[in-house]
């Protein structure tokens, strides 16, 4: 008989459970699928939620986009102020006078006395050429009149005495005769010394150069120690007069006559002078006078203002841009120029209505002046235009309307 082997292998779970006929461990799992079973519910219904909000949101905005939507526009205000009506032009500074400071006489310059950009005065010490010369010229002119008067001193003796001796009946008329045109000659020799001092006395003079008129010097032509000329073609120097200043300009020749107008109503016509982009307004002065033709090659008219210039803003050969005033429009209804469409029937705004609306309001346009615009018919004050994103706009549209900046609606109800 053989002996029986010993079952040595480990028992499996299931045959544990099986071949003890324990039942109770497979009931310690059922909390397990529990769990998994919720889990999975739980992902459901986040999924179900996700797609139920995503379906509401797209439904939203199908519902937006089917609803007109109000279009953002800038507007402004029609005001009622004043327009000033202006000519524009481009003009030239040009200095009132201008003088180049040349010597009179021929000589050695000694001395220059003034600085290069000085403002001088009239009477002014500008240089000094060599007076020697001319002060030996006039001496020489005094010595003559000295002689010539002692000649007439003499001439006049010998007269005196040939008077007591044709009196006498000793001489003859006609010696007599002889020593009165001798005293004559001598008179006029002494006449014409004297001139001849009067003239040194000029020539003398001529070396002290001096300022013809008030200004700006400009750049010295010659330093001292040169010999200069009268008849030197560049001076010593050049005098500008910039107070006052005058500034030439032209316009058309259809404008001339509303110009002369006023001129001939004895009317002080303001010309502003800006400077190139009419940011800065340099000066303010007044319409001097027209030129007394018309350049048949341009069709204008010169215009020439003068100004005080007492800030030195403006300066010769500067250009400027010129506004002439004419006239003030007074109590007009004003709007801002881009407030104004074109279309096929005319001009015309986008006038925004109580109720957020735009309409289609045909005006009549007056003057225009630099961004303003006078209207004649068609609008009154307090009227709202649309003045940015007309080019959006069709009749009767809802419009989200802002105002315009306040600086820009300032300027103009100071106009």
């Amino acid at each position: 008989m053989e002996p029986q082997e010993t079952e040595s292998r480990p028992k499996l779970p299931a045959e544990l459970n099986l071949d003890d006929g324990n039942h109770g461990g497979s009931k310690s799992y059922w909390w397990v699928w529990l769990l998994i079973f919720a889990a999975i519910g739980y992902g459901c219904y986040r999924l179900y939620l996700r797609e139920t909000t995503k379906s509401q949101q797209t439904a939203a905005k199908r519902e937006m986009m089917r609803k007109p939507q109000n279009l953002p526009v800038v507007a402004s205000t029609a005001i009622s102020g004043n327009l000033p009506v202006y000519l524009r032009a481009l003009g030239t500074v040009t200095a009132f006078n201008t003088v180049t400071v040349k010597p009179q006489v021929d000589g050695p310059l000694d001395q220059v006395l003034f600085h290069e950009g000085q403002f001088v005065h009239k009477g002014d010490l500008l240089a000094e050429i060599d007076p020697r010369p001319f002060q030996v010229a006039l001496q020489q002119a005094e010595g003559n009149l000295a002689k010539d008067e002692a000649v007439l001193k003499d001439a006049q003796a010998i007269y005196a005495r040939d008077q007591e001796l044709y009196n006498a009946q000793i001489i003859a008329k006609q010696q007599l005769d002889t020593q009165a045109a001798t005293q004559s000659q001598a008179r006029a020799s002494i006449a014409v010394d004297q001139a001849a001092i009067n003239n040194a006395k000029l020539q003398l003079s001529y070396t002290r150069i001096i300022a013809p008129i008030s200004g700006r010097i400009g750049l010295r032509q010659v330093d001292a120690g040169n010999i200069v000329h009268a008849s030197d073609p560049n001076g010593i120097a050049i005098i500008t007069q910039l107070q006052p200043i005058s500034v030439l300009f032209s316009i058309p020749q259809d404008q001339l006559p509303a110009v002369l107008a006023k001129l001939r109503q004895g009317a002080k016509l303001r010309v502003e002078a800006y400077n190139q982009d009419e940011s800065v307004k340099l000066a303010t002065g007044t319409l001097l006078t027209v030129d007394n033709q018309i350049d048949a090659t341009t069709g204008t008219s010169k215009l020439k203002a003068i100004f005080d210039n007492t800030d030195n803003k403006l300066f010769p050969n500067q250009f400027v841009n010129i506004k002439l005033w004419l006239n003030t429009e007074r109590n007009v209804t004003i709007v801002p120029a881009v407030a104004i469409q074109r279309g096929p029937t005319g001009t015309f705004v986008y006038l925004i209505q109580n109720d957020n609306t735009v309409t289609v309001r045909p005006v009549k346009v007056g003057l225009t002046e630099g961004n303003d615009v006078s209207i004649d018919d068609g609008l009154k004050p307090g009227d709202s235009v649309v003045v940015d994103g007309a080019e959006k706009l069709t009749d009767g549209m809802k419009v989200n309307a802002r105002p315009a900046r306040p600086e820009n609606l300032k300027r103009r109800s100071q106009g």
